[in-house]
């Protein structure tokens, strides 16, 4: 009894955390500032530095192999690890997100995830019901430009409208690789119905104002290892209330994560 009102009394904490944040959103919530959008690049820029030198070779092109890591990947256990420097989570007026997932997928090939990530139209069914439309609006060869809206439910709902540079690789037949980069991230009020509008800077809340994903495909050992890696950028906590929400704050990149790949591996094994 007493685990239980301890339980629901940290529920409510929460959940009257997230109320004052949303009551008094403030001119911070509007965009990203400045300079945590100046530092995001540069976190972004060291990323893709790495990524950049891991497709470059076989050896190593999906990270934390080794003998332990792919054996527990082959039981079928999917491999989540948090990346965030404590040094760089929190950033001028922003948090920093980094979460990294891994996932071995028997039966598939590179070229079934190719096919899969490309296909857009196919999206709301593979990743429901996160995506509720997605679309591409220009296409130049491996590279795009794609729109979704998306539907974020956790304590809240909110719904959003985001736009992608996306690119695909490939180091040959049995490794690819990917990378979406977000242009426009807009919240959207009242959605489905005649009142649906983006919100303006002044009026959003900040729930995310920036999503980078890098994927890696490796096939052998009769399937392919995925690896997908998240880099997002949202509105920092009010001080003060860091042990309230800041636990449900860094839940949600990293569900996000676990729901995209977890849905890929049920997409390729369909």
């Amino acid at each position: 009894m007493t685990q239980r009102k301890s339980t629901e009394s940290f529920r409510i904490a929460i959940f009257s955390g997230l109320l004052l944040v949303l009551a008094f959103p403030g001119p911070a919530a509007a965009e990203a500032p400045a300079a945590a959008n100046s530092a995001f690049n540069v976190y972004v820029s060291a990323v893709e530095s790495r990524l950049n030198g891991q497709h470059r070779s076989q050896t190593g092109f999906v990270a934390a192999a080794g003998d332990e890591s792919e054996m527990r990947l082959r039981r079928g256990v999917l491999i989540v690890e948090k990346r965030t420097p404590a040094s760089e989570a929190e950033m001028p007026g922003a948090m920093l997100h980094d979460w990294r997932g891994t996932v071995f997928v028997p039966g598939a090939t590179e070229a079934d995830f190719e096919r899969l990530m490309r296909d857009f139209n196919g999206y709301p069914k593979y990743y429901a019901p996160q995506v509720l439309s997605a679309k591409v609006l220009a296409q130049q060869g491996d590279h795009l430009q794609a729109t979704m809206r998306v539907r974020q439910k956790h304590v809240l709902t909110v719904v959003m409208d985001t736009s992608y540079e996306i690119s695909f690789g490939r180091l040959d037949a049995r490794y690819g690789y990917s990378i979406s980069r977000s242009t426009r991230i807009a919240e959207i009020d009242a959605p489905g119905t005649r009142g649906e509008r983006a919100l303006t800077g002044g009026e959003e809340h900040g729930f995310l104002w920036r999503l980078n994903t890098y994927w890696s495909c490796e096939e052998r050992d009769g399937g392919v290892y995925l690896q997908i890696e998240s880099v997002s950028l949202t509105r920092s906590i009010p001080r003060g209330l860091g042990w309230a929400i800041g636990p449900f704050v860094e839940s949600v990149p990293r569900e996000s994560l676990e729901f995209t790949l977890r849905s890929t591996y049920k997409a390729l094994r369909r």
